[in-house]
């Protein structure tokens, strides 16, 4: 057993946009369990947008990570040592390991994983990104068959999951995709009736010009994880009665508003006049149904019915920018570090 452990730290919190300089690759004392901990050799770490948030001090659903501490995120690991009787040494698991090739936690803080799967699965398509679609779209999206869902960053991981289960249930699914390859991908492998591609626009209307060509007969559910331009170009093509499920803001998350302010009455007016359901989760709320998801998802995942995409960067020491990139829109599919 090694005698150290790295871990990425957060160094500095970001003037505006999150860069590389704000984090730092340090080593350390490989910690050893206390009575019902278990120490976890990392090997897949998650990279979610949530993270940048927690990067800045200002007050959220969640406490910051402290200048020098451990930057926070799910892992999947192989159990090396364990003073719990849950937990055997080789047992693979799931956990808030943080960016880490080591971790000691309590044994109720961590998730056995099914051994018929690739652990990496549980971070992405199985994981908090799957879940949080699977809860927004059944929960507060209320779907019903010949309805028209629109959902941006549709290639990501919930964006994907949301338009497939869209799909099966007999919605027509319209997504919006930074690019031309991943509105491909998303019309290919993920199965959308349309994906537009937001970044041959430069100005709202055009955009939502483009939606509704998807869309002729308006939007009823639009599934919000971006904000920005999008949600600007969507709100005119919502029908009556329409749900927004509100799951994130990733285009604000650097600081910028990108002229919403300026927007707040026309916002405020149409989910008056379009008496619109506008649901806003965290997804951490949620967990006592993970199991019930479990449960109907992983058997189409395994069998082929549900397509997931992951790009996976190599190395500890690459999360810092594979993080940035992937606030950018640098990724396609779910973003995981291979950390050994």
């Amino acid at each position: 057993m090694p005698e150290e452990m790295r871990r990425i730290v957060l160094a500095s919190r970001p003037e505006a946009e999150a860069v590389p300089d704000n984090f730092r690759l340090e080593e350390a004392d490989l910690p050893r369990p206390a009575e019902g901990e278990v120490l976890v050799r990392v090997t897949y770490l998650s990279l979610d947008p949530y993270m940048r948030g927690r990067m800045s001090a200002a007050k959220s659903y969640a406490p910051p990570v402290e200048i020098g501490g451990t930057m926070t995120g799910q892992g999947v690991g192989e159990v090396i040592e364990s003073r719990s009787p849950r937990f055997a040494p080789g047992d693979r698991v799931l956990g808030i390991t943080g960016w880490a090739d080591h971790a000691c936690l309590p044994a109720e803080a961590l998730r056995k994983l099914d051994g018929t799967l690739a652990p990496e699965l549980f971070l992405g398509v199985l994981g908090m990104p799957g879940f949080t679609g699977w809860v927004g779209l059944s929960e507060f999206g209320r779907p019903r068959q010949g309805e028209t869902l629109a959902v941006a960053a549709a290639t990501g991981p919930v964006g994907s999951m949301v338009g497939q289960l869209a799909k099966r249930k007999g919605l027509r699914a319209v997504g919006v995709a930074g690019g031309p390859e991943k509105s491909r991908i998303a019309r290919e492998t993920f199965g959308f009736d349309a994906c537009i591609d937001h970044r041959a626009f430069t100005e709202a209307g055009a955009l939502s010009a483009a939606i509704a060509g998807a869309a002729p007969d308006g939007i009823d559910i639009y599934f919000e994880n971006v904000g920005g331009m999008v949600l600007e170009a969507v709100l005119p093509l919502l029908n009556d009665h329409g749900r927004i499920p509100l799951c994130g803001t990733v285009a604000w998350y650097s600081g910028g508003a990108d002229g919403a302010q300026d927007r707040l009455p026309m916002l405020w007016r149409t989910i008056l006049v379009r008496r619109l359901a506008v649901r806003g989760f965290i997804i951490f709320d949620h967990y006592d149904r993970y199991d019930a998801f479990l449960e109907e998802v992983a058997p189409m995942v395994e069998a082929g019915r549900i397509a997931h995409l992951e790009d996976v960067a190599d190395g500890l020491e690459s999360a810092p920018e594979a993080f940035v990139s992937m606030l950018k829109g640098g990724n396609t599919g779910k973003q995981l570090v291979r950390v050994g």
